[in-house]
């Protein structure tokens, strides 16, 4: 995970190097993230390997190349930092000084908090595809045999997404593009609460598929170019690091936690009821906007967007 905080950090340094604007350039170079995501999970899936083990081994070879690839990259020099320095700096928690900000303290608070939604998207989706092999109606379905596939789409639709996310960001600013993906959140979990394997179930899925690309770009993309605009040059690293632990760490372990208390639940003999779990997911998320848009007091300022486009 902070592979991800890190990556941001280095692209934005070489953007304003190159005197590129942010919010313009980095989605188009962030998508092919997006674009090796989808590959893996097709060759996972075509492979046959989504309930095999051996998927880790290929996660640890490819992670064993991208370590080797990864020292052919251009040197970055470090921040210029004063030689007295304390722990709390050399240990990058100096961007703690954010939370005395109050729009920052509800930014992360939120951050953390629609974490654990994507933890229960991570954790469930796949699951929840598979269990429609419990129904001999739907066992050879293509949504039960290639799940991944399925799943992959979300990615696609993140393409188109995360090209969006310029327009947007700058036309109505963050509190709206979150607002946006809390939405699309709810969009996600009630059309998976009423999606199956027919064929109006499968247009169901496939619109919360879509909707997942709204949703994720909307809030983790969009949120880490907010995170590099808000705070200053020397704890932007330190910044995305906080952003990226309160997203994947925090919130990642709060809903790993509760969503498996809900869906343990709802477990019966071992069957799960996916209808009601979805929307109870959907509630929450829908929740999250509703006391997001009374506690979140942002100013969207658009002719200061427009100036640092320019000045860029």
């Amino acid at each position: 995970m902070p592979t991800l905080a890190l990556s941001n950090t280095v692209s934005y340094y070489c953007l304003e190097k190159a005197g590129l604007d942010t919010v313009t350039n980095f989605p188009p170079i962030r998508v092919f993230g997006t674009v090796g995501f989808i590959i893996a999970m097709w060759t996972i899936s075509f492979a046959g390997l989504e309930l095999s083990n051996m998927q880790l081994y290929i996660a640890a070879g490819a992670s064993l190349l991208l370590s080797l690839y990864s020292l052919t990259m251009p040197k970055i020099p470090t921040a210029n930092k004063k030689q007295k320095q304390g722990w709390i700096s050399m240990l990058g928690l100096n961007a703690f000084v954010l939370f005395k900000k109050p729009k920052m303290a509800v930014f992360f608070l939120f951050a953390m908090l629609l974490g654990a939604v994507l933890q229960i998207t991570n954790t469930f989706g796949n699951p929840f595809l598979h269990d429609f092999g419990l129904d001999p109606t739907f066992a050879d379905s293509l949504v039960v045999k290639y799940p991944s596939i399925l799943l992959s789409v979300s990615q696609m639709a993140e393409v188109l997404f995360i090209l969006a996310i310029p327009f947007f960001l700058k036309r109505y600013g963050i509190k709206t593009v979150m607002l946006v993906s809390m939405i699309a959140w709810t969009l996600r979990f009630g059309l998976f609460a009423f999606g199956d394997p027919s064929p109006f179930g499968t247009v169901l899925l496939l619109l919360s598929m879509i909707v997942y690309g709204c949703a994720f770009d909307f809030f983790n993309i969009s949120g880490a170019i907010f995170v590099e605009q808000e705070v200053s040059k020397d704890i932007r690293a330190s910044a995305q690091g906080l952003f990226m632990t309160m997203v994947n760490g925090v919130g990642a372990y709060v809903g790993a936690i509760l969503s498996g208390m809900v869906v343990d639940y709802y477990t019966i003999d071992g069957v799960k009821d996916w209808h009601t779990i979805w929307l109870i997911f959907a509630a929450y998320t829908l929740i999250l906007a509703i006391i997001f848009q009374f506690t979140f007091h942002y100013k969207h300022q658009p002719d200061k967007m427009k100036d640092l486009e320019i000045t860029h």
